[in-house]
């Protein structure tokens, strides 16, 4: 028998709210229930956020998307392949060795807070196939990615995603939270035996996945990037262009006019997709890695139908 589902489900047409729908506990031992409004981790998601900042910096010529991430990096991480660029990252292309690779995950990742941890985390696994070869879904690539855009940008990366995707675009409700200091109106995310996933994620996300987001937020996002507020829209039409395997920069396309963010992780499942043809935008997120599974087909249904 599946498990009940814990978290929001919302599905709009511009304006117009077709189906919102909040279940389960945000916090399970307060009694605390979540509500459409719930903040949860996306995971993942992140990388859509990460790909932005990045193309922002690229549209105001501070980088390319053929910069070498060598020419940023310096000395740091070394065993990353010279002729890895930017684009190579962007795409899961890079072949650069994963710190966090879902298909061999740690079984603790560490006590990562700030920029300098993940410089750290990430040091120390090679290369594993030339780049450019082929799409291999990279999570370490993304969290290169962020250190780039800091270094850059010379400003630390919650920041940038703060100020060039989230506020442009009204997002209140998005930011990297701490995991062990959770503020109100934020879900707590639950393990299959019942745990807390406090001890299961980085205390603080990055680059490649952690950040904090709620339904309605996410609902604004995609008007505000199809619109051009977030990056030009002509950086939009490329990043949504398919580049690698049914990937964009930063986006998943699982189909001709759909575009997808997703991420799931101990305690985490989220989903957020848009067409553009008719302005719907179907969002699932929970605090349940197993949740949605029947939900997930009933959101690709208002798309097929919009």
């Amino acid at each position: 028998m599946e498990a009940p589902f814990s978290g929001v489900v919302l599905v709009s047409r511009g304006d117009r709210t077709l189906l919102a729908e909040a279940s389960g506990y945000a916090h399970r031992a307060h009694g605390v229930e979540n509500t459409v409004d719930t903040r949860f981790a996306i995971a993942s998601g992140t990388k859509g956020f990460t790909a932005l900042v990045v193309i922002g910096l690229a549209a105001e010529g501070r980088l390319a998307l053929g910069t070498r991430a060598r020419q940023v990096l310096g000395a740091d991480l070394p065993l990353i392949d010279d002729r890895v660029t930017v684009e190579h990252l962007l795409t899961h292309t890079s072949g650069i060795g994963d710190y966090c690779d879902d298909e061999n995950p740690p079984e603790t990742p560490p006590g990562l807070v700030t920029s300098a941890d993940y410089l750290a985390a990430l040091d120390g696994f090679p290369q594993q196939f030339p780049p450019g070869e082929r799409f291999h879904y990279n999570n370490g690539a993304f969290a290169v990615l962020a250190l780039i855009a800091e270094r850059v940008a010379g400003t630390p990366f919650p920041d940038l995603v703060r100020t060039r995707v989230t506020e442009p675009a009204g997002m209140t409700d998005t930011a990297f939270l701490r995991s062990d200091a959770l503020p109100g109106r934020t879900a707590t995310g639950y393990l299959e035996d019942g745990r807390t996933n406090v001890f299961s994620l980085p205390v603080v996300g990055f680059g490649d996945g952690g950040i904090y987001s709620s339904a309605p937020d996410l609902r604004k996002f995609w008007p505000a990037l199809l619109g051009g507020r977030i990056v030009p829209r002509e950086w939009v039409d490329r990043a949504l262009k398919p580049h690698a395997d049914g990937y964009g920069l930063g986006f998943w396309l699982p189909r001709p006019g759909v575009v997808r963010l997703e991420g799931g992780d101990h305690g985490v499942t989220f989903v957020s997709l848009h067409q553009p043809s008719s302005g719907v935008t179907a969002t699932l997120i929970s605090n349940d890695h197993r949740g949605g599974g029947p939900l997930l087909r009933r959101l690709d249904e208002y798309l097929t139908k919009a």
